[in-house]
């Protein structure tokens, strides 16, 4: 498996207006042009956060423990469509109600993108795709700040959960 460097995102402004088309391989290469994607934080009701593992093939991070669902926003594709679909392709779940936590800009050495922050609490089955993901598990609050900084998890996610989740 790997990722198609031809596949189609939508070149963004910081305010997510388009301004044109960006295939996946040039919006990873370092050019840093802005691009959307969706997360989903998913919390179990005893407050356990599920995170995926990535594969070792992914061209972004690969074999660290991440968001629950991340994924890039399609060419022509809304941020709810690929919300829906990125949750239905990664974890199985179709029935989940997200409450949007609003936006940033991630910057890395090889991209930059518009994220879209969403949390949900689901109790149901999670059956994570086996083309996308190396697994997934629920974990405690304090398993998670126990690895932070220590490589396990992506750093995107690090930010994220501190930003979004610590002393909360």
């Amino acid at each position: 498996m790997r990722d198609n460097p031809q596949e189609l995102f939508p070149e963004v402004d910081e305010n997510g207006n388009i301004l044109g088309a960006v295939s996946r391989g040039h919006a990873h290469d370092g050019s840093k042009i802005l691009h959307p994607v969706v997360h989903l934080h998913v919390f179990n009701s005893q407050g356990e956060l599920y995170l995926q593992h990535r594969p070792a093939w992914k061209d972004i991070q690969p074999d660290k423990w991440d968001t629950a669902v991340g994924g890039h926003v399609d060419l022509g594709e809304s941020v709810d469509q690929a919300l829906k679909r990125e949750v239905r392709e990664e974890l199985g779940i179709t029935d989940f109600s997200p409450v949007a936590m609003g936006h940033y800009v991630f910057e890395s050495q090889r991209e930059r993108e518009l994220v879209y922050v969403h949390r949900c609490v689901y109790d149901g089955p999670v059956r994570p795709s086996h083309d996308e993901l190396a697994g997934g598990s629920f974990w405690s609050p304090a398993e998670i700040t126990e690895n932070l900084g220590k490589g396990v998890l992506t750093p995107n996610f690090e930010n994220e959960y501190r930003k979004f989740f610590m002393n909360k």
